[in-house]
């Protein structure tokens, strides 16, 4: 049988200077998780475990991200999250993210374990950064750093349901948490900024499209909420960015994370215009802005002595960017990065 389409051949991941692995890991529970590996030909400067949001999936909409990271030297891992991509379970359906979090555990430290001279960093977007931060929270010290691309501190107000609707929902999820009745925007329409990446989404077989149901939506606010709660516990060293146009989650509660955060390594960046997708739907010359950053912010943090560390106030990079006339600042940043990508 012929390999579908999307499915990328060993002579493609040689041509980029890396190697591609998929395994399935059976958890606990006895639920079948799909599993991936990129990994460059030397020595890896340590570990990145990626983590996907809702609806997403590691192989056609994330793989990039592990390519990208390999090429680059890092060894990346990451997951289909239960019920997504070609992992096992009820599609997008979970009761608790602490489920999630139960499985990317089981996995990633599996994975470290092979890399104990290595550091190791958790790569999270939106729900998948949310899931970072609950493992940080199990784990506090288990982590060198975290890079969250627009985490789910809080699913923004435009996303959300009416409070009379979420009240409805509440009690109709106790008889049936399977529906999928939640009304809410197109997620894909409002955090995907180009067109051409949007249609490419669109015809992602693995990625979800229909309507939350019930119990995963009333599963993710109690998340979002139990995380917006406890900013103040974090203290793992991150790199936190977040497009200043962002529709799907809430820039201002990644700017309240940076401030309420006691990590003493802590950097912001709002992207000014940016949408959700910083890395997947973004024009191709702004994702390369963002990749620019996420890189930088690695390699500074890669290696048994590299990088700022928690015990050491002083070391804070200090780069943090906000809004009003910081916003400037980043504009001008980004347009010096540009600048120079350009001639490459």
């Amino acid at each position: 049988m012929a390999a579908p389409a999307w499915k990328k051949s060993d002579e493609y991941y040689a041509g980029l200077g890396i190697s591609h692995s998929e395994s399935i890991e059976t958890t606990a529970r006895g639920l079948k998780l799909f599993t991936q590996r990129w990994l460059p030909e030397g020595e890896a400067k340590a570990l990145v475990c990626i983590v996907h949001g809702y609806g997403m999936e590691s192989s056609i909409y994330f793989g990039g991200v592990g390519e990208r990271l390999a090429k680059d030297g890092f060894a990346a891992v990451a997951l289909d999250h239960m019920g997504h991509g070609q992992s096992e379970g009820e599609p997008v359906y979970f009761k608790s993210l602490d489920i999630l979090v139960d499985d990317a555990l089981f996995f990633f430290n599996k994975v470290k374990a092979e890399y104990a001279g290595k550091g190791s960093f958790l790569f999270g977007e939106s729900m998948g950064g949310a899931i970072c931060l609950l493992i940080h929270r199990r784990e506090p010290d288990a982590w060198k750093g975290a890079v969250l691309l627009a985490p789910m501190c809080k699913i923004s107000e435009k996303l959300k349901p009416p409070p009379i609707v979420t009240a409805i929902m509440s009690k109709l999820a106790f008889v049936a948490p399977k529906w999928k009745i939640v009304p809410t925007k197109d997620i894909i329409e409002t955090g995907f900024k180009e067109p051409a990446k949007r249609e490419e989404l669109r015809k992602n077989p693995f990625a979800y499209q229909e309507k939350p149901r019930l119990g995963t939506a009333l599963a993710l606010l109690r998340a979002s909420s139990s995380i917006e709660q406890r900013l103040d516990e974090v203290t793992i060293p991150f790199l936190l960015l977040h497009g200043g146009a962002d529709a799907v989650t809430d820039p201002e509660v990644s700017a309240a994370l940076h401030d309420q955060a006691k990590s003493f390594d802590k950097t912001f960046k709002l992207y000014p215009g940016m949408w959700h997708g910083l890395l997947t739907g973004e024009p191709d010359d702004n994702a390369e802005l963002v990749w620019h950053d996420i890189l930088a912010w690695l390699d500074q943090r890669s290696g048994a002595a590299a990088g700022p560390t928690q015990a050491d106030p002083a070391a804070s990079t200090g780069a943090t960017i906000k809004t009003g006339e910081s916003e400037e600042r980043a504009i001008q940043d980004h347009a010096d990065v540009k600048a120079a990508v350009a001639t490459l």
